[in-house]
């Protein structure tokens, strides 16, 4: 989705968002080809959804804690990656919220990302409704372009079974 003005081939500060999924796998790696191509720095960032750590946290109470751990770890582990493909600038950012709001409203603006690249979801047309895609909330969001790189499609892996 390009979002006003000429299509911009230049992009200097990305944003990719991780969650450990293979959408997400798909996406770090689009993003490090396009980040490359335009030496761009890239930011990796995941978004700890708080409507789920609340919920979990009344039964574990170092939940959250251990959470944040295993991801800034992941995002450490994404970082490596990116560095040992050859980007230079890799930043990481870690935050607590609605992951449809954060990615667009809150992170991109402060890393002045001018792309977005994150993964389809590939959730079935009823469990969009139900749940609503991330990758749409962030689209809807964003003031920059945004690149959502197609995973597996979940309807096409029903049909084959």
């Amino acid at each position: 989705m390009i979002k006003g003005g000429p299509f911009i081939m230049n992009y200097k500060n990305i944003l990719v968002a991780i969650d450990g999924s293979e959408p997400a796998e798909k996406a770090f790696h689009r993003a490090v080809e396009i980040a490359k191509r335009n030496n761009a720095r890239l930011i990796l960032a995941h978004v700890i959804d708080n409507r789920r750590v609340g919920r979990v946290e009344a039964f574990s109470p170092n939940y959250f804690q251990d959470l944040q751990e295993k991801m800034r770890e992941m995002l450490e582990e994404y970082k490596e990656k990116a560095e040992q493909a050859g980007i230079a600038d890799v930043e990481i950012s870690l935050e607590v919220g609605s992951p449809k709001v954060e990615v667009g409203k809150k992170i991109a603006p402060e890393y002045d990302a001018d792309l977005i690249v994150c993964g389809s979801s590939g959730l079935s047309a009823l469990q969009r409704w139900m749940l609503g895609s991330v990758s749409e909330g962030i689209a809807r969001c964003a003031r920059c372009d945004v690149l959502i790189v197609k995973g597996e499609d979940v309807e096409e892996e029903k049909e084959e079974d």
